[in-house]
């Protein structure tokens, strides 16, 4: 369904996007590939592996899959999968851990989709503010050079289709310090609402230091991208109606950037650990919601109502790919990053 929606559409998306583009550009060429790309997915014609069982003599042809990142239903749920997988297995040690998610304001989510080395500046910023507090707390209890660490994902959607960059971070709930040749992990007490706040404050200031000089003036030049991003990020939800914020415990809002230090796991809750990995690699809309009405417009249902209580959108073909456009990351940065423990 969504296979055919892009082949139908895909032409006049691009052509209207060059219309909306000043100079006649049109869309950056990773974009356009990303969905050519998706189109070429899982096609035997365009190349297979041939698995065969050595015991029974089944055979069985694996067509080469695209192996994109903003597209892609299968292979982005097959690349959640696997970076929880290794997550789990490989990198971060069994102890507890903290889910530490960072929300930005509406400006500052526009110029972070637009600039990716930008955004790895304000996702370093945040995690610098995030360890002192670890190390602060580790000293109070007289854990001296404490070390800390993060695995982040990057997400640049929200529940809407719309474009919404923020930070999952996972942290490890302590410090790790060294002794002799081995390390040990110093498990902290749980942050209160007030400590969070604190964090918060130094992350907003520093933050609205790095990006308000790279907001745009009133006659900047915007490439047709940059027009989409700015719709996306509006639209957060439908009729341009946001839902009144939900005060939760170990949370934080200060002028529209927001902390939430909740959900936290016990060193031998792997399983947990794997949902919260797999929570923050997902992609970026669920296929079971999607699907095409009989006047040929996209239907995409909602995970929560909206204010007015609707609970789906409904989309013109070619405005639905505007939305998947604005939620593909740029080519060559990371959406899984790692920080700490040097």
């Amino acid at each position: 369904m969504l296979h055919a929606v892009v082949r139908e559409n895909l032409q006049t998306f691009l052509e209207e996007a060059r219309e909306r583009s000043e100079h006649g550009l049109g869309l950056p060429r990773f974009v356009a590939e990303e969905f050519e790309r998706y189109l070429d997915c899982g096609v035997l014609a365009n190349g297979f592996t041939r698995v065969r069982c050595g015991d029974c003599g089944h055979d069985l042809l694996v067509a080469f899959s695209c192996k994109r990142r903003g597209v892609c239903p299968s292979c982005n749920t097959r690349r959640m999968h696997d970076t929880a997988a290794h997550l789990v297995d490989a990198v971060i040690p069994r102890v507890p851990v903290r889910q530490w998610v960072l929300s930005l304001p509406r400006w500052a989510r526009w110029i972070l989709a637009r600039d990716a080395q930008l955004a790895s500046r304000a996702l370093a910023l945040a995690l610098r503010a995030i360890f002192a507090h670890y190390r602060r707390r580790a000293q109070a209890i007289g854990e001296e050079a404490g070390r800390c660490g993060a695995v982040t994902f990057v997400q640049r959607f929200g529940g809407a289709l719309n474009l919404n960059v923020h930070f999952h971070c996972i942290v490890p709930d302590g410090v790790f310090v060294r002794e002799g040749g081995a390390l040990r992990f110093a498990t902290l007490r749980p942050p209160t609402d007030e400590e969070v706040q604190a964090v918060l404050l130094r992350i907003a200031r520093r933050l609205d230091r790095l990006l308000r000089p790279h907001r745009p003036g009133t006659d900047a030049e915007l490439s047709s991208l940059d027009i989409g991003y700015a719709e996306s990020v509006q639209a957060s939800l439908p009729g341009g109606l946001t839902e009144p914020p939900r005060r939760k415990r170990q949370s934080a809002l200060v002028d529209g950037f927001s902390l939430h230090a909740g959900v936290n796991l016990h060193a031998n809750d792997r399983e947990g650990l794997a949902k919260l990995c797999g929570y923050g690699a997902r992609p970026p809309f669920a296929l079971e919601r999607l699907s095409v009405l009989p006047d040929g417009r996209v239907c995409y249902r909602l995970k929560r109502p909206t204010a007015d209580e609707r609970t789906e959108l409904r989309l013109a073909p070619t405005e639905f790919l505007r939305k998947l456009a604005s939620l593909i990351p740029p080519p060559r940065h990371h959406l899984v990053r790692f920080h700490g423990l040097c």
